[in-house]
């Protein structure tokens, strides 16, 4: 698969007892189309907690494979309607938690787009979280010579 750079913005909102409380990430990352599979990668940061980590997220036709590799790793299947488990890894400790996505609405090809994954997340079949992330994947815009700022 042919990866190209591009600019990917992620907002996560988890819905606590308190509100809402979101996070958003705009960073530099790897971007691939293929006839089957949709993928693409960045690096976590500081403000994420997670740096030191690479996240890839795959998307096929049912469903989203979101891996985490480095300081914290996890792989976490989204398919809607269903449920799945994964381990998720920190340098704290490891726990098995619950994945049950409610709804996915992608629209991606090969210039980018947007996806969006409705999901609650459990520990020992109590709900720690209900959760959405919308990620938004552009090319990169050209620089124009007008844009550029010249000293006086």
């Amino acid at each position: 698969m042919q990866m190209k750079e591009v600019l990917i913005s992620v907002t996560g909102v988890q819905s606590t007892p308190h509100g809402p409380d979101s996070m958003q990430l705009v960073t530099a990352g790897q971007y691939g189309v293929d006839t089957d599979e949709i993928r693409m990668t960045w690096e976590e940061t500081e403000l994420t907690g997670m740096e030191g980590t690479r996240t890839s997220v795959s998307v096929g036709p049912r469903t989203v494979t979101l891996s985490r590799e480095g300081v914290t790793t996890s792989t976490m299947e989204f398919e809607e309607g269903k449920k799945h488990y994964f381990l998720y890894e920190t340098p704290f400790g490891s726990t098995t938690m619950g994945l049950d996505t409610r709804k996915i609405r992608k629209n991606l090809d090969q210039h980018g787009g947007v996806m969006e994954i409705e999901y609650t997340v459990d520990v020992d079949q109590a709900v720690v979280g209900r959760n959405r992330f919308y990620i938004q994947v552009q090319e990169p815009k050209p620089s124009h010579s007008s844009d550029i700022l010249w000293p006086n």
